[in-house]
Formats: C-alpha cells, structure tokens, sequence
C-alpha cells in the first residue's frame, strides 16, 4: 500500500512538472509570434524612455568593446569556478538531491553527478548536504551524463589504507565473515582478506566457527597486487603483547620456583605449559616418576596444574618445567630391608635388546640383563623370555640407593645347572643335544637348560673333509656327543660326534696303499683340481695335473675312472689321488719294453754275424756255395730287422 501511495505522487508530481513545462513552452511560443509581427523600430519605441535622446547603438559603439588581456581575464574568472574532473580519480562531492534510483552530486563542475542509490545503503542516514568522496569512471556518457560511482571510490580507498596499514605497520580493523579451508575471510573496509589458521592465535585453534561474526584488530603481513590478494595476522598482535610479559616473567623466575599453568600442547615427546604469556615445556622424562609411553596417559588439553621451574634461559626465552619433582622420590619409600638377594615381585615395563625393566613400585625399576633371564649360555632375546605386562618375581643381584639403581635376576630363582656337572657329564658319556649356533670354526649344541658345549669342526666326523659346520648339520639338528672335556669353573664343555665311532683311517690306512689302484667319482671341481669320492665313504682330491687321460682331454665332473693312490695322510686325513699317473706308468713300461726287446734282438744279430765272419775266413774256394748262402740267410734277417 505504502509502495502504491508513493507511486501516485510521483506520478502526481510528473503531471505538475510537465504542466510547467507547457506553460512556459506556450508562454515562448506567445513572444515568438508577437516578436515576428513587430518591426525591431516598433519595439525601440515602445521601449523608449521619456528622454528622447537615448541612443541605441550606443551598444555598437562602445558596449562589449573588450581589450585582449580584458577578455583572458574574464575567461579565466569563468573557467576556475568549474572544477577539471579526470576520469579514474576519487572526487569530494555535496548531496544536493535524493530519489528513489539515484543520489545527485555537486562536484563543481558544469553538470552534476548521478550515483545509484545501491551504493548508500550502508548510509541509510544520508542527507542533502552532506559530502560524499566518489570515483569518476566517465567525465560524460553518451547523454553529456558525469558517471560516478562511491563503491569503487570505497574499494580504492580501502586498498589505499591497507597499503599504508602494511607499509607502517599500522594496525586496523576487520570483520570476520566466514570461515573456509585453512582460515577466515575478513572484511576490510569493503576488501575481503585471508586470515590463515595458524595465525589467528598463538595457541592451536580447533574450532575456527566462533570467530565468525566478530570484528578483530589485525596487521596487514602480505599483499599480492597483481591478484589483489591480501593475507593478515591477529597472532602477531598477541606475540607482541606476549613479548613483554615474557620479558617480566622470566625476570621474575627462578629454580625451584612453583608456577601454576595450563597444557597449551601435547607432543610425543613433552607438553608445553602455557604460563600466562610465556610457554614452558615440560619433558616426558619429568612428568612422573613411573615410566609413561606417552603423555597423554597423564595429562590432557587445558588442563591447569602446578609445575616446578627446573631451568631457563634468558636470551631464548626457553624455560624447564617439571611435574614429578613436586612429590618425594618413591626411592626414599623404598623398604629399607632390601637388600642383595631379597625376592622382588613386580611388571615389565620396558623390554629393549639388552635386557626387561621390572617396576617394583611406581617410580622403582630393576634391570634384568638379558644374561640374568636363563643360565643357557647361548645369545638369545629377552622378548623370548618376557613381554610388557609380565608381573614376575626375581631376585636383587645390586642394589646402590644413592644412585638410585638396581639390578636384578630371574635364573637365580632356580638352581644352577654346573653345579653338579661332572657327575651327570662325565668325560667318555654319550648324550643326544640340540644344535643352537654354528661358526666357522664348529657347532654350539645344548644338551639341557644351561648346559652348552662345543663340537670343534674336526671332531664332526672321521672320513668327511668339513669345510664348515652347515656342511653337516643346520640349527634344530639334534646330534649324538661324547664328552670329551670338561672345565666347570669356566663352565666349557668340549664334545665330539666322530668319537661315537672307531677311527677308520686305522682300516683305510691298509686298503689305500701307496700306488693302489682304485675307482672314483668325480663330485666336485675346484681351480686347483677335483674331488673324488673313493670306497667306504672316503674322499680324495686330483690335482689338475692328474686330471688328465690319454686322449689328451679331462675328466669331468661325475664322471667315474680309476684313480692311483700318490699320497696318504693319517693323520691329515688327506688321500691324494692321479688318474693321469696310471696311463703315463703302463705307457712308460711299454716304452721300456719295447727297447728291451730290440736290444735283445741287436744282440743276438750280432752273434750271428760274428759267426758268418769266422766261418768265412776259414772257408775255401769250394766253399763258395756254402757262403752263398750264408749271405742270403743274413742280408733276410737284416730286412726283417729293418721291418721292425
């Protein structure tokens, strides 16, 4: 209804205006038409005044008749009272008419200036008369029209004071608006700023929503002006204020002093306290007397307790706090009849790699090396033996009340297994044992709880050449042992597996003799030779010389031949073996008897012709027959000769 009333007197104020208009357009039509039927001499005399004498072209003579420098003068008098308007600048201009659509502005210059009404609503008390700074965006539109405009009049304003709030680290205000991802958003006088997270407060903030809604005082810290991005701090404010009560604070402190405070911060490691302007940290270790994985276990956010300074430091503003130390150390309520030997009973708290922690009381722990969980001697984990949780009993083997130290013992518990030793393992007895470490040099066995020994590598077998222990065995094995020393008071125990047998190289000493002949199999092949597995589970090694047969090639691995015995060590345990040696010896006698055959054969040819040679000097002229002969009979036996 309101909307309708207001219509009807705009409309009714249209209607008045434009009656005005017609009578004064009527008006000016009336003078025309009577100004064209009247001469200029008719209106000369009409206007006559009762002095006849008045001249009228005094006008021509003298009237407007201006010098040059007369005529600058008055221009310029005209032109300076209108004011040189550019387009882009920020102007001052006065209220002088309001309406519905637009506010109309005085600026001094030859027309006035329309701004929208829009762009007051954060006046709604706006007046005639009052003065309003607003931005030229056109000097004149396509009407003859000044385009102005206050918003961006505000806007440049506004980025003009951010820019000199940053430059003189000025301080200004700001309202929240809402909040987004990482931060808020915040309304500086008409520009919207980033208020990261991390710089809202000093403390971590965990709901960012109840700041929205509230105007703040910040400092302009970053300005990117090809984005028009603006990024500010309401934590730096706080650090200020913050960096002179430190100052006091820290003056006024001192060790031993007790402070009251709030947990500002949790970290693996400590809490930081936040002792009314200046933070302290409170260290995991000085949190309790009792071991905590964590120390959330004991305190929580915004917590306000009662903490001792242990130390600071001025210039780092760094201050030590401690919690523990404000009750008595559990040692002083230790029972004062402990002592070396008592029994203990208590839970693990810790297990690392050298050993268990075993907590008595709150704030009293006992050690337990791993050495005093078994009295096994071999290298083994204290998580095999105890786990966080445990609640045991052990044994106090040390106990140092002025260092507040104490070590303790869970084998002692039980009895010693070397204690009677020899009687159950005396040296010659055979027992069964379980493979538990190996080395280059031989085998570490258990044959019970406590009770280790050591199988040298030579005494892991008579006939087998061992190179090392995992040839022969692997962890978990059980092997049979004999005892072969024993030494209680260093508790070493020596065993052998070879000596649950007779020694065989007594009986291989006479089946490989010398320049014995015998078959072998190849099973491994070295640089230096092969390996060649002979009768009755024995090995022998070929040097590479040896390897080789008649044909010119060598043998190769797997491949069977007879081997000759060149060498043998008893107590070595060493066969040394040559193929190569069999052909080369049978080739060398048959060389040797071939030559003995033709020196037998040049001998008895000899004889022969010593005959012949005898038998013609004592022949005569009728003997020629004879001799004929003879000759035929040698030179046959000389061709036979040749042939061989």
């Amino acid at each position: 209804m309101a909307k309708k009333q207001v219509a009807e007197k705009e409309l009714e104020a249209k209607k008045a205006e434009l009656q005005g208009a017609d009578a004064r357009l009527t008006e000016k039509e009336t003078i025309e038409s009577e100004a064209d039927s009247v001469s200029i001499e008719q209106i000369k005399s009409s206007l006559a005044t009762p002095d006849q004498d008045f001249d009228w072209d005094a006008d021509d003579k003298v009237f407007g008749k201006y010098s040059d420098e007369d005529r600058k003068k008055f221009e310029d008098m005209y032109t300076d009272t209108f004011n040189q308007i550019n387009q882009g600048e920020i102007i001052s201009g006065i209220v002088v008419s309001i309406n519905n659509k637009d506010v109309v502005l005085n600026v001094g210059f030859k027309s006035d200036g329309l701004v929208s009404t829009s762009e007051f609503r954060d006046t709604p008390d706006l007046k005639i008369g009052d003065k309003v700074d607003v931005f030229v965006e056109a000097p004149e539109d396509a009407n003859g029209q000044l385009i102005l405009s206050r918003k961006r009049a505000k806007t440049q304003r506004s980025w003009e004071s951010i820019n000199e709030a940053l430059e003189n680290d000025r301080i200004i205000n700001g309202f929240v608006k809402s909040r987004t991802k990482g931060g808020l958003i915040v309304d500086i006088m008409g520009v919207e700023a980033f208020l990261p997270g991390s710089q809202i407060d000093i403390k971590p903030i965990r709901d960012y929503d109840v700041y929205v809604g509230k105007t703040m005082e910040f400092k302009v810290v970053k300005i990117n002006h090809e984005f028009k991005n603006v990024v500010v701090s309401h934590k730096i404010l706080i650090e200020d204020d913050l960096e002179s009560q430190k100052v006091e604070i820290v003056s006024k402190l001192e060790k031993g002093q007790v402070l009251e405070g709030t947990v500002k911060n949790i970290t693996d490691f400590g809490v930081f306290i936040d002792l009314g302007g200046v933070d302290g940290l409170l260290h995991i270790t000085d949190i309790s007397w009792g071991r905590i994985e964590h120390p959330k276990e004991v305190l929580s956010l915004d917590e306000k307790i009662n903490v001792v300074v242990l130390d600071f430091d001025d210039e780092k503003k760094r201050i030590a706090l401690g919690l523990k130390q404000l009750t008595p150390h559990p040692w002083e309520s230790l029972d004062a009849n402990l002592a070396v030997g008592s029994k203990v009973k208590g839970k693990i708290v810790t297990v690392a790699d050298y050993g268990a922690f075993l907590e008595i009381i709150p704030g009293v722990e006992g050690l337990i090396h791993v050495s005093e969980m078994s009295w096994s001697q071999n290298l083994r984990s204290p998580q095999e033996f105890l786990k966080v949780g445990d609640e045991i009993e052990a044994e106090v083997l040390t106990l140092d009340r002025d260092e507040r130290k104490m070590s303790l013992g869970i084998k002692q518990l039980t009895q010693d297994p070397w204690q009677n030793v020899a009687e159950r393992y005396p040296i010659g007895s055979k027992h069964s044992a379980v493979v538990k470490n190996m080395t280059n040099f031989g085998v570490f066995v258990e044959i019970e709880e406590g009770i280790d020994g050591l199988i040298h590598i030579s005494d892991l077998s008579w006939s087998k050449k061992v190179n090392h222990p995992n040839e022969f065995t692997k962890v978990g094995d059980t092997l049979d042992v004999v005892v072969l020393e024993l030494d209680v008071e260093s508790r070493k125990l020596s065993l052998g597996h070879k000596q649950l047998e007779e020694n065989p190289w007594d009986t291989f000493e006479t089946i490989f003799t010398m320049d014995s002949i015998h078959q072998g199999t190849v099973v491994k092949v070295t640089d230096k030779g092969a390996v060649i597995a002979l009768p009755y589970g024995v090995e022998g090694f070929v040097p590479t010389k040896h390897m080789a047969k008649e044909d010119g090639s060598v043998i190769k691995a797997e491949e069977t031949n007879d081997f000759k015995i060149i060498e043998f060590n008893k107590d070595a345990k060493r066969i040394v073996v040559s193929h190569a040696r069999i052909w080369e010896e049978a080739k060398a006698e048959a060389v040797a008897e071939e030559r003995a055959t033709k020196k037998k054969e040049a001998k008895a040819s000899s004889s022969a012709v010593k005959k012949v040679k005898d038998s013609v000097e004592k022949s005569t002229l009728g003997d020629l027959g004879v001799l004929a002969q003879l000759k035929e009979q040698m030179e046959g036996e000389e061709s036979k000769n040749k042939a061989k």
